[in-house]
């Protein structure tokens, strides 16, 4: 079966009211800086990855930055983050776009962001959500995961499941749903062991009532799984 739009927004307020401050982990000043910070996060952590740029950034602060530092420099400096060969290639390359193509500023269009070296539709995503304040669904891990155990998708890949989220969840909600769903997966709706006893929306997860139906006995109040 599939959720109905009253339960799908009484997920979203439940996930707002438990995760109220949810927002990007990512240390940055500017769009230049959330830019760099989600390209290095990529197979990484977000807490590695402010403890590489906070050294970078100071002195690294802008395009030019970056492609005089050079792939090789670079790479001694992100070498912790993982992925440092390809991330560094990619990054100097953004950079040399950015200031012949961009007039040094990181555009604010999805398929502008895409063209960087780099970025897929997941990383310009969260650049136009975080940076720009565009709403906008980035489809990592967690959000792929969280959204199809609760049954608000059923997608074959992150880019499907996207679109059917922003189907379902209002244009305005877009930006801080998709922290709430990263939230909640990190929190709660782990990938191996989810703690759905704590979970504060199984009763509306479908994932969580397809292994445990509510059973009925005469005289007795359901309980899940009884």
């Amino acid at each position: 079966m599939s959720l109905s739009q009253d339960a799908i927004t009484k997920i979203l307020k439940t996930l707002e009211g438990r995760y109220p401050r949810a927002g990007t982990a990512l240390t940055h000043k500017n769009p230049f800086e959330m830019l760099i910070a989600t390209i290095l996060s990529a197979q990484c952590t977000d807490k590695r990855v402010n403890t590489v740029t906070q050294v970078l950034f100071k002195k690294c602060r802008t395009p030019h930055d970056f492609v005089r530092l050079g792939k090789g420099n670079l790479e001694r400096s992100i070498k912790t983050c993982g992925l440092y060969h390809t991330k560094a290639k990619n990054i100097v390359a953004a950079c040399r776009m950015i200031l012949n193509d961009y007039e040094g500023q990181v555009p604010q269009g999805r398929e502008a962001l895409m063209k960087l070296p780099g970025v897929g539709r997941k990383t310009a995503n969260v650049v136009l959500s975080n940076a720009f304040g565009i709403p906008a669904i980035a489809v990592d891990t967690h959000v792929f995961r969280v959204s199809h155990r609760l049954g608000l998708v059923k997608a074959r890949n992150p880019e499907e499941t996207e679109k059917q989220l922003m189907e379902v969840i209002p244009r305005r909600q877009w930006s801080r749903a998709h922290h709430w769903l990263i939230h909640h997966g990190r929190a709660l709706c782990h990938a191996r062991k989810p703690n759905c006893l704590e979970c504060p929306v199984r009763q509306w997860c479908q994932d969580f009532n397809e292994r445990f139906p509510i059973k009925k006995s005469p005289g007795s109040i359901a309980q899940p799984g009884a």
